[in-house]
């Protein structure tokens, strides 16, 4: 399921700080996720739906929260 050239990081991701971040690989039915920082420690992987649906609710929820003033 996981080649080594299928990871990808958010590109939001830059230098420094923004390097220390999550990476994943999807197929069609399984997402895995790795720490960028070790990527070759484990991964965990979740069912593609469950990882989907997973990543909605973050995205919804993130639209509720109140904006800072100073972003």
């Amino acid at each position: 399921m996981v080649t080594h050239d299928n990871w990808r990081k958010s590109s939001y991701s830059g230098s420094g700080d923004g390097n220390a971040c999550l990476e994943i690989a999807s197929s069609p039915t399984r997402t895995a996720v790795r720490d960028s920082k070790a990527p070759a420690l484990a991964a965990l992987t979740f069912p593609t739906a469950s990882f989907t649906a997973f990543v909605d609710a973050l995205k919804d929820a993130g639209q509720d929260a109140p904006r800072r003033r100073d972003a």
